[in-house]
């Protein structure tokens, strides 16, 4: 594999070749950066907007409201609280 560097100050492209080592080492270290990430990091990444809720409720449109909270119920589903 190849890894293409480019100067935007210069203009000048460099290429390097990569070893399986060098991407093994990159796929493990990503794999620890997403496994640091929390389960409250993940969902309120994926949580709907809290607006779309208030709106619901000044507009007394009970569906919205109901659709708020299955989204995140939906969420919570996904990314579930780990066992203490």
């Amino acid at each position: 594999m190849i890894r293409i560097e480019y100067n935007i100050q210069t203009g000048e492209t460099i290429e390097h070749l990569v070893s399986d080592e060098e991407i093994a080492a990159a796929q493990a270290a990503e794999a620890a950066r997403l496994a640091a990430i929390t389960y409250a990091e993940k969902r309120a990444a994926e949580y709907p907007d809290f607006r779309e809720y208030l709106d619901g409720i000044v507009k007394g449109d009970q569906a919205q409201i109901d659709a708020y909270i299955s989204a995140c119920q939906a969420i919570k589903a996904k990314y579930p609280k780990p066992e203490a």
